[in-house]
């Protein structure tokens, strides 16, 4: 970056130059004779203007408002936008947006220097010295992290969210001057390279979009939503446009009959109202369009009229006042008064047949339901007169779940996953038991529910009734419905509802609990696992009486700068994962041992080698498992093996330890492949649960099969899993796989003998792979 010095030149000799050297005809005047005099300047008259947008404020915070100018157009001096205009015109623009929404002088500071510290080089620290802590703080939230290096491009799109979103959440003003900086970009992006517009464009319409109309900002959200449009389907757009304009001329008779009979109606019960017509975005017809496979012609609701009455009980008035004048089409009325959608959205919807047959829909709603609906948040600024202290309050759920979500969250692209998740416009409201409302996105479950209201009671719910009725954990919620969760201290997050949750919270919560639980055994696993290869060296792990503190700290320091890892925690636990092999590991740490002095003790080797195990098992320096490890050891579905098989143990990368039977194909072509992390592994005596196991068995077709194979091996104690008949027709004989759990091998020969005395039994078999 140029010294200030040169800058201070540079903007000396630029005021000398003529106007379209400056790059600032569009501020020039037309007259041949004074447009360079008119343009020498520009950028202090665009900044005139916005003078004139921010007379409500204060002349001191006006005053604070032009410093940070000041500021901005001498850091961004010499810098031009793609357009050829001075870079300063963009976050001038900014801050008119959003000072339109009558921001306080902080936002207007913030939004002229939002830049500043990306592409300036400007640090906080020189920010919080003349401008104060809270404008450095939005500055900081707005900063994209260009300067730190990701891995890839998604990674750094992510993390930049990830930042912007938790500024947000603490200040919700930090969005609104995002929001403001995007939409000015979306304006002003023809000349940006096609590849570029593109990009922008979808993450507009993915992310920025869904935002403003999760806070509320519906104008906002619209011309969003158009802009993206236009840049990402020119063709689309310029062929509803010219389709819409021919639509006007030809509705342009029953929108104005419309209008005159609903004038004429409330005029008769004297009802004082402010009609507007309302025309459907491009977007939305031509989502429409796609979403129902619509042809234009076929969407109805193009055109539509907004009523704004004084109160509340008038909105129900008019609402009556409209359906005695036409007929309302069956199921399209919707009450947002009485439940308000999740971004505090408040109006009455009714969609009428007007006189010619064609649909109309209407919105109702006060004059401050109206601000809240084109204004949202932002309406907390903008009309403080009217005291909507509720205007305050919208989003906050959705702010405080950010929160909640970056707690359970360190990945900065899974963070930007869940926030996508929540962002879907549409919601079902559902009730607790007491009456509570809670607002979901569509297709949420009881499980969902749950953790909206509490992770803790999410972490343990086992059940859920809904209207009263018990209902399966995945049963989709609908509007109305009342949900009442069962919970147990001893449950625990099953990973299959990741299948089916639909909000970011719950995601994020189950996959939190369940890292967590992976850490803790991948950690006692990776202890284990250690302490057995180095008591096969002859050595026992460091620690106790024999070694000093510090030479412990210092020993563990080299083992972990050998392993590339920063804590010793974080080795075992990627041991138990099987990112790294024990034997490996044990010999490096016996070399730094040895380095030290010790050496094998024959009884410690011994011991390693044939020494009962801490189970008081005969281990052979192998792992006993009951079947109480948990997430960490996994049992192969190849071969579903149990106690009594010969087992072997595989460290996968990553996925901890796999068990397989010693027969088992899939295992020994892993084995020919690598032997190197394959370790030795046997049933405890004392099994913890049951196991699962395959089970094929060819039936005569008759009544009560079915029975009779479950009356078997509910008789012989043990439990059917899952049952598969297959696809095909059943013929005379039919064969069924089932799914059994069982103890151990002795348990399903009994399970096995059962099914073999029913009558209906031709041939049962355990299914071996």
């Amino acid at each position: 970056m140029p010294s200030r010095a040169v800058l201070a030149v540079r903007r000396t000799l630029s005021q000398a130059l003529p106007s379209f050297m400056l790059g600032q005809g569009s501020h020039a005047t037309t007259g041949a004779s004074d447009s360079q005099v008119a343009a020498l300047d520009a950028d202090a008259a665009s900044f005139a203007t916005l003078t004139r947008k921010l007379a409500y404020l204060t002349a001191g915070d006006i005053k604070r408002v032009r410093e940070a100018y000041k500021f901005a157009d001498e850091a961004h001096l010499g810098q031009f936008r793609a357009s050829g205009e001075p870079y300063i015109t963009h976050p001038i623009a900014v801050a008119g947006l959003c000072a339109e929404w009558k921001l306080d002088a902080q936002a207007i500071m913030a939004a002229l220097m939002h830049d500043a510290m990306e592409d300036c080089g400007i640090g906080k620290a020189e920010l919080i010295e003349r401008f104060g802590a809270q404008t450095a703080d939005l500055v900081d939230g707005l900063t994209k992290l260009d300067r730190l290096h990701f891995s890839t491009r998604e990674e750094s799109q992510a993390e930049s969210f990830r930042k912007m979103l938790l500024a947000m959440a603490r200040d919700v003003r930090v969005i609104l001057i995002k929001l403001a900086d995007r939409l000015h970009n979306m304006r002003t992006m023809d000349a940006v390279l096609p590849v570029k517009r593109e990009r922008i464009a979808r993450e507009t319409i993915e992310i920025y979009a869904p935002i403003a109309h999760r806070l509320g900002l519906n104008q906002t959200y619209r011309e969003l939503q158009e802009l993206s449009f236009q840049h990402l389907r020119p063709w689309r757009h310029a062929a509803l446009s010219k389709a819409i304009e021919r639509a006007r001329g030809h509705r342009r008779d029953i929108v104005e009959r419309v209008q005159h009979d609903m004038e004429k109606a409330f005029k008769e019960v004297k009802l004082g109202v402010q009609i507007s017509g309302r025309e459907k975005t491009l977007y939305s017809i031509y989502h429409k369009m796609d979403d129902k496979h619509l042809s234009f012609a076929q969407v109805s609701d193009i055109f539509g009229f907004r009523i704004v009455v004084r109160t509340l009980p008038e909105c129900y008035l008019a609402l009556g006042v409209l359906h005695q004048l036409y007929k309302p089409m069956p199921g399209r009325f919707k009450d947002y008064i009485a439940i308000p959608k999740g971004n505090g959205y408040q109006s009455l919807h009714t969609t009428l047949v007007s006189p010619l047959g064609t649909a109309v829909e209407f919105q109702i709603r006060t004059e401050p339901m109206h601000l809240v609906a084109e204004k949202g948040i932002a309406a907390h600024w903008l009309y403080k007169a009217h005291g909507s202290a509720d205007a305050q309050h919208l989003g906050a759920l959705w702010l405080q779940s950010l929160l909640d979500i970056q707690d359970e969250t360190r990945e900065a692209a899974e963070f930007l996953e869940h926030v996508k998740i929540d962002l879907f416009p549409e919601s079902v409201y559902v009730f607790t038991p007491m009456s509570k409302i809670l607002a979901l996105p569509k297709g949420a479950t009881s499980v969902d529910f749950a953790y909206a209201i509490h992770s803790d009671v999410g972490d343990r719910c086992i059940a859920a009734k809904v209207n009263g009725e018990a209902a399966p954990l995945r049963t989709v919620l609908r509007s109305g419905d009342v949900v009442e969760v069962v919970t147990a201290p001893s449950a625990r997050p099953n990973p299959a509802w990741l299948n089916f949750v639909r909000t970011g919270r719950a995601r994020s919560g189950i996959r939190h609990y369940l890292k967590n639980m992976e850490a803790e055994e991948s950690l006692s696993l990776g202890e284990k696992l250690l302490t057995q290869a180095l008591r096969a060296e002859g050595l026992v792990m460091p620690g106790g009486d024999e070694t000093s503190a510090e030479a412990e700290g210092t020993l563990w320091q080299a083992l972990l700068r050998w392993s590339g890892t920063k804590k010793r925690e974080e080795l075992l636990i990627d041991i138990g994962l099987g990112k790294k092999i024990p034997v490996i590991v044990a010999k490096r740490l016996a070399g730094l041992l040895a380095e030290r002095g010790a050496r094998p003790d024959a009884l410690t080797l011994t011991f390693g080698r044939f020494a009962a195990s801490d189970d008081s098992q005969p281990s052979h320096g192998t792992v006993v498992l009951d079947g109480s490890e948990g997430v960490t050891v996994q049992f192969a579905t190849c071969c579903r093996p149990m106690p009594g098989d010969t087992i072997v143990g595989y460290l996968g990368r990553g996925e901890g330890l796999v068990v397989h039977t010693a027969e088992c194909g899939v295992g020994k072509r892993q084995f020919g492949r690598d032997s190197e992390p394959w370790i030795t592994v046997e049933w405890s005596e004392t099994p913890q649960r049951s196991f699962e196991t395959a089970v094929q068995i060819m039936v005569t077709n008759g009544k009560g099969v079915l029975a009779q194979i479950a009356a078997a091996v509910s008789g012989a104690e043990a439990d059917i899993v899952h049952i598969d008949m297959g696809d095909e027709r059943a013929a005379e004989t039919t064969e069924l796989r089932l799914l059994l759990a069982v103890r151990d091998r002795l348990h399903l020969a009994d399970a096995l003998r059962a099914l073999k005395r029913s009558p209906s039994v031709l041939r049962v078999a355990r299914v071996k792979p």
